[in-house]
């Protein structure tokens, strides 16, 4: 919230319907009453109140056109409310179209024709989630059946969650696994039961590779054109041809495969793989030096767990 903003001692529920005038005069052009009635369910005395409000606090951003019976948003707009972001209105469009969010519970009042690809919905049950983040909330280990790659039949194992992580597909959690020794991802999809629980506080701090992050700086194909770098450039946002990206090392692994920078660039055609990683040796030094450390403290933690 800005400083020219209303007080802080304002109530959250006005204070959430005036930054949704303020939207909806930025992204569409006009607000009414009637917006505000339908979003928040209240009455038309106090819409009128809300949008008589948000003209003290920004009286230059809107102006009553009595043909429209709305308000317009006029060439002065400046938010005072809200840091605007087109990150935040596409979101909105692709949670619609994913069906996470039904259309009338978004601040979008006109949706523009849009599409999206189709993406895969990688299930996470509400329950088996509801379980996990008590065992987080508590510090305590579940016993869990989990069907592995690498592994023809699932295999019951004690684990103790301390966060959760999202790799652009899929939901995983991350856990001090009892049977290997070592934090890993494990997939909620694969948690075929959960069953028992029992106090365990692993130390979270020991988990090196979620604990750090490192930065991606991410350019061009060299091979590509001068006009195809430009807009490469342009649609990354790059400044001087790069951009850096920062992530949990955990997570790290996952961003090179969903961007395709897993690939060294003389393997593959520029055309296919526009971007690639400029600092790719400062990366795998990172990641190793992450393993590494993760290892030591876990065998430490395993040597005190012994003697205990």
């Amino acid at each position: 919230m800005s400083g020219d903003g209303p007080s802080e001692k304002m109530r959250w529920s006005i204070e959430r319907r005036l930054e949704f005038i303020e939207f909806r005069l930025f992204w569409e052009g006009r607000v009414n009453r009637s917006d505000l009635v339908d979003f928040f369910g209240i009455s038309v005395p106090q819409a009128s109140a809300d949008l008589g409000r948000y003209q003290e606090v920004a009286k230059q951003n809107l102006v009553y056109d009595k043909r429209a019976k709305s308000y317009l948003v006029t060439r002065e707009f400046k938010p005072v409310l809200l840091e605007l972001d087109a990150q935040r209105y596409l979101a909105q469009l692709r949670l619609i179209a994913n069906g996470i969010l039904p259309k009338e519970e978004s601040w979008l009042g006109w949706v523009p024709p849009y599409a999206t690809v189709p993406s895969i919905a990688r299930s996470v049950d509400p329950v088996k989630l509801r379980k996990v983040l008590d065992v987080i909330r508590t510090g305590s280990a579940i016993h869990v059946e989990y069907q592995s790659l690498s592994r023809p039949d699932p295999l019951w194992r004690w684990l103790t969650p301390h966060a959760l992580a999202f790799d652009g597909f899929r939901w995983h959690v991350r856990a001090w696994c009892h049977t290997r020794n070592r934090f890993q991802d494990f997939v909620f999809a694969r948690m075929l039961s959960l069953d028992e629980t029992r106090p365990d506080q692993i130390n979270a701090e020991y988990d090196v590779e979620w604990q750090r992050f490192l930065t991606f700086r991410i350019g061009p194909h060299p091979d590509l054109g001068k006009a195809a770098r430009k807009a490469i450039e342009l649609d990354y946002g790059m400044q001087q041809g790069e951009i850096s990206v920062e992530t949990r090392i955990s997570l790290s692994f996952y961003l090179e495969r969903r961007l395709g920078l897993d690939f060294k660039p003389e393997e593959v055609r520029p055309e296919r793989q526009q971007i690639i990683l400029l600092n790719r040796k400062e990366v795998d030094e990172a990641q190793k030096r992450a393993r590494s450390e993760t290892a030591a403290l876990a065998s430490k933690y395993v040597e005190r767990s012994e003697e205990n």
